[in-house]
């Protein structure tokens, strides 16, 4: 394939993923607003984003399954259709509950367009010359995730926040477009189509009730309590009973036999952390622009820039110099490296931190994800079976997503946990401070009573710069958690082995393995069958003057 023929194929698959993108962080930076003006508190602040990341990462493997057995183009467009209308939906949201359930379905179709367009990429495009596409990917990604905060909060101060959930739409139709008349990919051999639906069932069981009891304890009920014993309870045995049905399961949601190769095992582990930075970075440095240091919602997105640098310089650079050289371990260790580097020095910032120095950790950690998030979903393609593309790639993006939805709940809770404790510690405080408010004293009294996320830019200095000083401890006692896990992920990125980058597509593998069966031994009498169809006498021959020999 041409380079022209690549681009307009990869292009309908390019502009899905813009969409998907910018329809999430378009509403990052106004997000405390949103849960503000429906009432919410820091739980359902948590829980509007994790909605979205779990059912992301549920989907996942399901959409790989089904990209190995069926159409992947029809499912791509299927994928923007359930996430476009989901994303449509939830502009209209009156309370927090409605809103986190459409997130979910939300949730749905990212996990198709995150986990078909490494796929069908894959199909086009060799490993060896995939860094350079992903790449552009990682490019794209940072420009829905640069102009999205700042085109959300741009529309949020001059609009109102449910304008940033129609946004999308005339994108998703081009999209749409695009990928019918762009994209031509190889017939896939049909196959009977069999989904594990006890799996799906018993992993969204596990995981939902782990984050559900991360997300409650401590608030609505004891850590140790017998709401506890129950939900890790059935968690913990839905695991089990989930490994257990799909080692008997004929089409796997997660075949577990994909452990057996050490690349995908370390890299999964290394992608569980990727997620944990990402998305909690993503997350908590908006809540900390706004909460911590009093910004409006395009001045969040502004702020938050230099992460995105670093994630755009890194992707594009790293993923031309492994199209180049073909060498991609050093890039990945040395993302791990400033993966945590960044997480780590986050977690020291206050709210009065010099703001140059926070864009020099935000920077760190957009590159250290940049040089590892895509290349890890290379590697594992580069080393998986060409029938077992679909699920390998799958699975490395549902450990992602995991491990961004369980981080994000942990971040969430510890931040919400070290609030509490930090308002109670300065209660007598904020009452002195509140009661020299004069005639505004009954209402912010209330606002910090309700336990809802409050608007700190819109507070009296004298207030404003105590509840900073709170939410910028708490967030950074959440980065902090992200720090041992950024630490295993170098580990086990040390620990992968160094294949070198093939340079054949999944196509062009599958039709080569397709070549190597064809051509099979027959009886001396018979001759040789080639992968032509042709009887070679000769090579019979010379195998009998060889064994006389």
């Amino acid at each position: 394939m041409t380079r022209r023929r690549v681009l307009e194929a990869l292009s309908g698959l390019i502009l899905g993923m813009f969409v998907s993108m910018l329809a999430s962080t378009v509403v990052s930076s106004s997000l405390p607003v949103i849960v503000h003006d429906l009432g919410g508190d820091q739980t359902a602040f948590t829980w509007v984003v994790t909605s979205t990341l779990l059912t992301t990462a549920i989907s996942t493997p399901i959409w790989g399954k089904l990209a190995d057995l069926t159409n992947r183009k029809l499912l791509y467009q299927l994928a923007i259709v359930i996430f476009i209308a989901a994303t449509a939906a939830a502009g209209f949201a009156q309370d927090p509950a409605t809103l986190i359930a459409f997130r979910a379905v939300q949730g749905i179709g990212a996990g198709g367009l995150a986990a078909l367009s490494q796929v069908i990429m894959a199909d086009i495009i060799s490993p060896r010359e995939r860094g350079r596409y992903m790449g552009l990917f990682g490019a794209v990604m940072a420009l829905a995730t640069i102009g999205g905060p700042l085109l959300g909060g741009v529309i949020t101060d001059a609009f109102g926040w449910r304008w940033n959930f129609f946004v999308a739409l005339p994108v998703a139709i081009a999209a749409l477009i695009l990928v019918q008349t762009t994209l031509r990919l190889s017939t896939v051999p049909k196959k009977k189509v069999s989904i594990d639906y006890l799996g799906i069932v018993l992993l969204a069981v596990s995981v939902s009730l782990l984050l559900i009891w991360v997300t409650s304890a401590g608030t609505d009920f004891d850590w140790w309590s017998v709401q506890t014993v129950l939900m890790v309870g059935i968690a913990l045995v839905s695991a089990v009973l989930f490994i257990v049905v799909e080692l008997r399961s004929r089409e796997p949601l997660i075949p577990l036999s994909l452990f057996r190769d050490r690349t995908f095992t370390l890299s999964v582990v290394a992608s569980i952390a990727t997620g944990i930075a990402m998305f909690g970075a993503s997350v908590f440095l908006s809540q900390y622009m706004q909460l911590a240091r009093g910004a409006t919602p395009t001045q969040a997105g502004l702020m938050t820039i230099p992460m995105i640098g670093g994630l755009l310089v890194a992707s594009i650079g790293v993923g031309a110099l492994v199209t180049r050289f073909g060498r991609w371990k050093p890039y990945l260790v040395v993302g791990a490296i400033l993966l945590t580097a960044g997480s780590a020095l986050l977690s020291t910032i206050r709210y009065d931190t010099d703001f140059v120095l926070v864009s020099v950790y935000m920077f760190l950690l957009g590159a250290g994800v940049g040089m590892t998030m895509q290349n890890l979903v290379l590697v594992v393609q580069n080393t998986a079976k060409p029938t077992e593309i679909g699920v390998a790639s799958s699975g490395v993006t549902f450990f992602r997503s995991l491990g961004g939805t369980i981080g994000v709940s942990v971040m969430g809770a510890a931040l919400a946990a070290r609030v509490i404790e930090l308002m109670a510690g300065a209660k007598e405080k904020l009452a002195t401070t509140i009661a020299g408010l004069g005639d505004e004293a009954a209402y912010w009294a209330q606002q910090l009573e309700s336990g809802a996320m409050p608007k700190v830019s819109d507070m009296p200095e004298t207030l404003r710069v105590l509840i900073e000083d709170i939410y910028a401890q708490g967030i950074s006692h959440s980065f902090l958690i992200a720090v041992p896990f950024a630490v295993l992920s170098l580990v086990a990125i040390v620990f992968l082995p160094n294949i070198p980058l093939g340079r054949m597509t999944t196509t062009e593998r599958m039709h080569a393995g397709e070549a190597d069966l064809a051509t099979v031994s027959a009886p001396a009498a018979m001759g040789t069958l080639t992968a032509t169809g042709s009887i070679d006498t000769t090579t019979t021959g010379a195998g009998r003057d060889k064994d006389a020999e």
